[in-house]
């Protein structure tokens, strides 16, 4: 070992002293530090999971909507078709029965028109 001075000893017994103090109020600082913010973490985890429930939640109802939206869609499309092709039957029917008309109001000579296609239109519905 080597000698040092009585006054180097004393020296490193003040220093020794001081890094342990230093070290014990490091130790009590994060011990107090913890026990302050361990209850604010525990919350805050609480509420994370919380949102990331309601979030995944969310996420779900919002797939379910575009189906069900998309099934809206495709069902106002086939109604759409459904539509065009009875207005398109309609169409033919209906100029047939106007060609028909016409030709009974050409038949019919003098007198008020009106009451001409009444008189022809309720004969030809047998009323």
């Amino acid at each position: 070992m080597i000698a040092l001075p009585i006054g180097h000893s004393r020296l490193l017994a003040v220093l020794a002293g001081c890094m342990l103090l230093i070290g014990m109020g490091a130790a009590g600082g994060v011990w107090q530090a913890a026990r302050h913010y361990r209850p604010l973490l525990d919350a805050s985890a609480g509420e994370a999971a919380a949102c990331k429930a309601a979030r995944d939640n969310l996420a779900g109802l919002a797939q379910e909507q575009g189906k069900a939206l998309g099934d809206l869609t495709l069902a106002a499309n086939v109604r759409q078709a459904g539509a065009e092709k009875a207005v398109g039957e309609a169409k033919a029917s209906a100029g047939i029965d106007y060609a028909a008309a016409n030709l009974l109001q050409q038949e019919h000579t003098g007198g008020d028109q009106c009451a001409a296609a009444t008189s022809i239109i309720d004969k030809e519905l047998g009323l």
